[in-house]
């Protein structure tokens, strides 16, 4: 099982997800307290259904529950897939910590 905790400073929220895989799904839940991204709080998230940008599972969800384009969440949970299913290797995410994106200058 994979957990990660998504800050959404820009809009003052903390997303906890984890993710497991089961056969040929990840099993994705969402703790959240943004009613959008309540409507995607559970996923079983086919484990090929993410390699692609256009046709991704995760994202044709967050679009089908209009979630903003410049949120987190998505991309947390697709890291989360690519985690169970082994394509992000644990140890290297381990390594990092984490993702950010920092405003220097606007």
């Amino acid at each position: 099982m994979s957990k990660i905790t998504v800050n959404s400073t820009i809009c003052d929220f903390t997303h906890k997800v984890c993710g497991k895989l089961k056969g040929d799904k990840i099993i994705v839940d969402i703790e959240t307290p943004c009613e959008k991204i309540k409507e995607i709080s559970h996923l079983e998230v086919p484990m090929m259904g993410t390699l692609d940008i256009k046709d991704n599972y995760v994202m044709e969800r967050a679009k089908e529950a209009k979630i903003c384009s410049n949120c987190l969440v998505p991309c947390g949970v697709l890291n989360i897939c690519k985690l169970e299913s082994g394509f992000l290797a644990k140890s290297l995410a381990k390594k990092a910590g984490s993702l950010s994106i920092d405003f220097d200058e606007v």
